[in-house]
This record gives structure tokens, sequence and C-alpha cells, in this order.
């Protein structure tokens, strides 16, 4: 391994390497890159012969990275990122306007705003498939970090993106008229509340939060719809925070009524509108992000009073 080609190492070879080191096994590497296993092999060779290094030893049967094929398996990964960043960006600039556009929209959203911002982007482009993925805080970030959408409206910036605030919402603590917290008849605080119900909204992520938008009680029914929870509360089985637009039919048709809470009563919620890559973003998600930022931009919150 003391001779050095002069021919530069190929993606295919990174691509090589990387496979085998995070599948396990050259078996596997073969498998993923649809290769045999042998040219696999040949592939992993002409790497280290055109480095002069060796990127593993065998330890058993195993293939083990040496140091070296450590630091070549980081570099690697970096440099098949960025390759494939550039395909993407070529791809975005001589194709136009991307035929699918994948959005996660935090479910506190309530459908209409967003259906209206779909609507006139629709206008522009009425051939371009449209994905929405109704998400719960956890559940909106990790569509971002996983890139499995290309913009997110979140409630949450996660770390390494940047957002634009684009709606404030007004969550409102409600239960039905009839509940026993109301029948109270005073002012409430976190010991009234401990002692009912309390409905939710389960955090759609892998990484679940139990405290978002929550008080500590010990009795909890948690839905996925926010249609289901609000169901819950207008037959009388529990208390939560709702956002005022979603509910405020029931509000004004006196089958939910705000709860006198002492203090926390309301929760103001600002909503941000995230790209998941601003660099790659095509112009049809930038011009949807344009449109969710015209349609969201105020106050989405019912101006209505509550009751």
């Amino acid at each position: 391994m003391n001779q050095r080609s002069n021919v530069s190492v190929s993606l295919d070879q990174w691509q090589a390497l990387v496979a085998v080191v995070e599948t396990g096994s050259y078996a596997a590497a073969a498998v993923a890159l649809n290769k045999s296993q042998s040219a696999v092999t040949y592939l992993i060779q002409q790497l280290e012969r055109r480095l002069g290094v060796r990127a593993f030893e065998a330890r058993g049967r195993r293939a083990v990275l040496t140091p070296v094929g450590e630091m070549l398996h980081r570099q690697a990964r970096m440099l098949l990122t960025q390759a494939y960043r550039l395909e993407q960006r070529a791809r975005t600039a001589s194709a136009g306007w991307e035929p699918v556009i994948r959005v996660a929209v935090e479910i506190l959203l309530p459908p209409e705003p967003m259906l209206a911002a779909l609507a006139d982007f629709a206008v522009s482009s009425p051939a371009t498939r449209i994905e929405v993925e109704e998400s719960v805080l956890g559940g909106t970030l990790e569509a971002l970090q996983q890139r499995r959408v290309d913009l997110a409206i979140t409630p949450q910036i996660p770390v390494g993106f940047l957002g634009d605030a684009i709606a404030s919402l007004r969550l409102v603590a409600v239960a039905h008229p009839d509940h026993a917290l109301h029948r109270l008849n005073r002012a409430l605080t976190a010991a009234d509340l401990a002692e009912h119900r309390h409905l939710l909204v389960r955090d759609s992520g892998i990484h679940r939060d139990s405290r978002a938008i929550s008080v500590e009680v010990d009795r909890r029914w948690t839905f996925s719809q926010f249609d289901t929870s609000i169901r819950a509360a207008i037959q009388g089985h529990g208390f939560a925070w709702y956002p005022q637009a979603r509910i405020q039919d029931a509000l004004a048709q006196g089958l939910l009524k705000p709860l006198p809470l002492s203090e926390g009563s309301v929760r103001q919620v600002t909503l941000y509108l995230v790209l998941a890559d601003a660099e790659l973003a095509g112009p049809g998600v930038r011009a949807l992000a344009s449109q969710f930022k015209n349609t969201l931009s105020k106050d989405i919150t019912a101006s209505s009073p509550l009751r």
C-alpha cells in the first residue's frame, strides 16, 4: 500500500466505503448498493490502492475500520452529502417548478388558512402536487430534521434551522359549561385542575414531550386528533387548551366555556415557517412559502370576544 495512483477516488468508491461501514458488512453493502459483493470488494480495494492506505482490517470474520478508515468514513459521508445537494440543486434548476412539494403543518393551525394558502398557490401552479403532513410538536420538528418535508409550519424552530414568525394563535382553557370546574363559581387554580381530567393531543414525534401544552394532573385522555379531543370536551369529559379559532363555533353555541383561571387561561403560541433547506429550495417551494406568509402573516386568532 505504498504506491499511489494519480487517478482520483470516484464517488462510487466513497459510497462503497460508507455502505460497508453503515450496513456492517460487504454482503449487506452489496445488497444496499444493488451490486455484487465482489464489486463492492473491488471498489474498496481500488480506493485503498489509490490513496495508499488501509481503510479496513480483518478481525475474525469482520472488517473493522482502521483509524485512517474512521477519518475517511467521516469525510466520505460529508462528500456524499455535498454531492447529493449539488445534484438536487442542478435538477431543481433544470426542471423548473418541483412536481411535488411536501409540507408539515402543526395541527394547532386551523385548516381554513392553510387551505386558503394552498388554493391561492394552486392558481399559479395547478400541476404541482402538495403532500401535507399534519403533525404535532416533535413530529413537525422531526419531519424537518429528517428532510421528509420541504417546509414546515411549526411552533418551534429546531437547532440549525432558520424561520420566520407568520402567525399567532390564542389557546384558551375551556370545558363544557356544566363541567364541575365551572360549578365552583370562582377563580380556578392549578390545584383545582389537578382534580379533573385533562384532554390532550399526542405529540406525533418519536421522542414525545408529555409536558407540552399540558399541566401536571393524574387523569388524562390523550388523542391523536384535535377534533376527537374537542368532541370529548364538548361531551363534558374534561378540560383543555384549544386554539380559539378551532372552537369558535362551540363557544358561540355554548357547548364550551372558557375556564375562569386565576392565571394562564389564555396562552399565546407563535407559528414559524421554516424551510428544510433554504439553499436547495426550488421556485415552487419558495412560492408556496411566500403564499403561506401572505395568508398567515396576520393574527389568525378569531377576533370575536370570549364569553
